[in-house]
């Protein structure tokens, strides 16, 4: 049978914390293993360096990039380099001309290539499909043998689009070749076009090349884009990826327009197909299988959880009304290196160290919880930092260190609350044991209320911000959680326990409880409880401390009530009966 008493509750919860400790630290060890995650944290472009890239916007036909598109183009890149996963970047204008890309390390092709493509995207129905290589030159069909167009084409599936020159060109067309080289013309926007759809490796399927026809929907029309597994109408998962994609009013309109003509077509005929075109590339060719009247579309296929995220994310950002091209590219050495993050560290080693003094000062053995609170503390941000960033690619910049130093001293605040309200208590008369009790459901509201700003105020600060702001308002939150985690199953289960030794229960002079130092007289008397020397009540007094406390105890809420049978059944004495037992 589980032991009910506070010292059973206390050993069950430190072994909960123990629990998760070990929990995390398998996972990081797992992953050091594994090759895939590193037992010291990631470190921002401010401590590491990294990579410096100037970029060029090119507007579409060649028009004069304004200042307004400059700053869309820096935030719809930062958004795109956030998003996949590359923390503490900096992306800034230069001269008013160009953007500056500042990543920690060295950024791998796809982000090199996610921050290069515009957002030149277009949905554009299907005509035809084929061979995704050209056709050898001795089969291609001569020119002249294509049939010409039989009237002027009536929507964006009509095969009169096709000529019998875009016929020939569209055998002859060699799409590795194409997409190999990057300074392929731009497609025209209202007539047909040949488009390729490279091969996935991961899944198996062939590349294809389309003819597709006018731009029926811009990608400045999407509105959002994510993604997330298919449910059937029952609600449960058929456990296939899936991209879901949003229009604003126009798009919704326009996009209802598409699929009513391409829906009814029958399964194989190309005429199906929308496909989705970035930069001239196709990004995805899906079969419209229903009339999106809401503007609320979902693409599925043979997605993994990866390509789906790839997709949703091109789709997302993608209304960028410029394109780029790498000036200059360059190793950068860290802004701040090696002396200030050593000057950092010992900073917080110096705000450590002091808290460390006051807390012996104030409460002499008493604070090695404080101390032993903190460590627990900084295992579990330490922890929870190297792992963010193997999965998330989180990386701790100077800003960050600002933020896990400043917490030392808010969280130490939780313990020092906790403690002061153990002491009021025992100044009330309560002995020990109850002290802890009482004093915890006085001190846990001022600490989560106090925790409960400090996150707020951490998520307000990263959301509003940019940049090593958001580095420093990050940690601030994450140690505000950790905070919370170790004083609830750790600070005061350790109290609890402590609460039953003779060395705290007794009062000893170095416990940090000694009631010459609380401003209380007699001390202790045996068994951790303080009790008064006051002279015997006469018998009319006796029945008035009698009334009193009857008194007192008809006043009692229901919570009190409970509460006071709570600790008689621990074997405390309860509120009324010290009360009439001082009187």
């Amino acid at each position: 049978m589980a032991d009910k008493t506070p010292r059973g509750r206390a050993k069950r919860t430190l072994w909960w914390l123990a629990a998760l400790t070990v929990a995390l630290a398998a996972v990081l060890g797992v992953g050091v293993f594994t090759g895939q995650a590193q037992l010291a944290p990631k470190l921002a472009l401010d401590l590491e360096g990294g990579t410096q890239m100037v970029l060029t916007p090119e507007a579409t036909g060649g028009q004069q990039v304004s200042a307004e598109q400059l700053d869309q183009a820096v935030e719809i890149i930062r958004q795109r380099v956030d998003g996949s996963g590359v923390a503490e970047a900096e992306i800034t204008t230069q001269g008013g001309s160009n953007v500056v890309v500042s990543l920690p390390g060295i950024p791998d092709e796809e982000t090199r290539a996610l921050i290069q493509a515009s957002a030149n995207m277009e949905f554009r129905p299907v005509i035809t499909r084929g061979p995704f290589e050209a056709i050898p030159e001795d089969q291609r069909t001569p020119v002249e043998e294509f049939p010409e167009p039989t009237a002027e084409p009536e929507n964006g599936s009509d095969p009169n689009w096709i000529t019998p020159e875009l016929a020939a060109e569209f055998e002859a067309y060699d799409c590795p070749a194409v997409l190999a080289d990057p300074n392929r013309e731009a497609l025209p926007q209202d007539e047909a076009a040949i488009v390729c759809e490279p091969g996935d490796e991961e899944t198996g399927q062939p590349g294809v090349k389309y003819i597709v026809g006018p731009v029926e929907v811009p990608g400045t029309d999407i509105a959002d884009a994510d993604y997330g597994l298919v449910n059937t109408a029952t609600g449960v998962s058929t456990n296939q990826w899936a991209v879901n994609l949003s229009f604003n009013g126009d798009g919704a309109d326009k996009f209802r327009e598409v699929t009513q003509r391409l829906t009814p077509f029958p399964e194989g005929d190309p005429r199906k197909q929308f496909a989705i075109v970035l930069d001239g590339q196709v990004v995805s060719a899906p079969n419209s299988n229903a009339v999106i009247t809401d503007g609320r579309a979902q693409i599925s296929g043979n997605f993994t959880e990866v390509s789906a995220a790839a997709l949703a994310e091109q789709l997302k950002y993608g209304a960028l009304p410029i394109s780029f091209s790498i000036e200059s590219e360059q190793q950068i050495s860290a802004t701040l290196g090696a002396d200030q993050l050593r000057l950092g560290l010992i900073a917080g080693l110096i705000g450590l160290a002091l808290v460390t003094l006051y807390s012996f000062f104030q409460y002499r053995v008493l604070g090695l919880v404080t101390m032993a609170s903190l460590v627990v503390a900084g295992v579990l941000t330490y922890l929870a930092i190297v792992l963010l960033g193997w999965s998330d690619n989180y990386r701790l910049s100077l800003a960050g260190i600002a933020g896990l130093i400043v917490a030392i001293g808010l969280t130490a605040d939780s313990f020092i609350v906790y403690f002061e309200r153990i002491k009021d208590e025992l100044r009330s008369g309560r002995p020990l044991p109850e002290a802890v009790e009482y004093g915890w459901a006085r001190a846990k509201r001022t600490i989560t209320a106090s925790k409960a700003v400090n996150l707020l105020a951490a998520v307000v600060l990263y959301f509003v911000a940019v940049g090593n702001v958001r580095g420093f308002a990050f940690t601030l939150g994450l140690t505000a959680v950790a905070d919370l985690i170790v004083v609830f199953m750790f600070t005061h289960p350790v109290m609890q326990m402590l609460a039953h030794t003779r060395f705290f229960g007794g009062g000893h002079k170095l416990s940090g409880l000694d009631p010459s130092l609380l401003g209380v007289e007699p001390l202790y008397q045996g068994a951790g409880r303080i009790r008064e020397f006051k002279p015997a009540p006469t018998v009319a007094r006796a029945k008035k401390n009698q009334k009193s406390s009857k008194e007192a105890a008809r006043r009692q809420t229901i919570a009190e009530r409970r509460r006071e049978e709570r600790m008689a059944a621990v074997g405390l004495e309860s509120a009324t009966d010290r009360t009439e037992e001082q009187k």
